[in-house]
């Protein structure tokens, strides 16, 4: 992986961006565009709520911008809504090469303190979500001969000097799920990484679900760089690197 991100292009292939009405999401799905990558900006939000920003708000952006870009309602905790979402991307795109699994609800409470239903959030978003929009659209990307995977993770996953939560626990998870599937996948030229930022990310969804921590300056991450990092791996197949977690900072150098 050399060259800067803004030379690598993706003309040609399909992204389908799952966790990308705003924060983190919106910012990767911004990126592949502007590489050249056709997007499926997929998730819930399709009206403005407790948090800004909705698929169609990021998908007429992109278009604005010069890119091509669908906005899809999906709902990754069900899979019919799932599969509803993968149909649409490619009766509209003709196939998907690129997949970023990025949805997911933040809980950052000690564990003796968090109620049942925000672990279960936390396991149905964040982990059940990534296996169900993967395993939805993994047969796209086989099809088209090869591609990437990519699923959205935290440096929390590492730092058990800091204890446990339901967040770090369910990217764990993840994880563990995208090592096995990079194996698996190797003999359909897919790499399969996980992207975690390097620093804090200050997206919407921290400043709500962040437990009011403040957070210094030299900790905190530019959003674009995890936008670089993911159009540094969705340009990668089978043959390239897989089986890895790497860091936003370290990729889009």
């Amino acid at each position: 992986m050399t060259g800067e991100p803004g030379e690598l292009s993706l003309k040609g292939r399909v992204a389908f961006v799952a966790g990308a009405s705003r924060g983190i999401g919106r910012n990767i799905a911004f990126a592949l565009a502007q590489a050249g990558a056709s997007v499926a900006v997929a998730a819930r939000s399709e009206r403005e709520g407790r948090l800004a920003g909705t698929i169609h708000s990021v998908a007429a952006r992109i278009r604005e911008t010069g890119g091509t870009a669908l906005a899809v309602p999906c709902d990754v905790t069900d899979e019919a809504s799932v599969e509803e979402a993968v149909a649409t991307t490619v009766a509209e795109f003709g196939g998907i090469d690129v997949l970023v699994a990025n949805a997911g609800v933040m809980w950052l409470g000690p564990v003796e303190s968090t109620p049942l239903k925000r672990w279960q959030l936390c396991l149905d978003v964040n982990l059940t979500g990534v296996f169900l929009v993967t395993k939805a659209v993994v047969p796209h990307v086989r099809a088209r001969g090869g591609g990437s995977l990519i699923a959205v993770t935290t440096t929390g996953v590492g730092m058990t000097d800091r204890g446990a939560n339901a967040y770090w626990v369910s990217k764990a998870a993840v994880e563990r799920l995208y090592a096995g599937l990079a194996t698996d996948f190797k003999k359909d030229n897919i790499a399969v990484n996980c992207l975690a930022p390097s620093r804090v990310v200050l997206t919407e969804g921290w400043q709500a679900g962040g437990g009011g921590r403040t957070i210094p300056p030299e900790a905190v991450e530019p959003p674009e760089a995890m936008g670089h990092a993911a159009v540094r791996l969705a340009a990668l197949d089978g043959t390239g690197v897989t089986g890895t977690v790497q860091r936003s900072e370290a990729l889009s150098l």
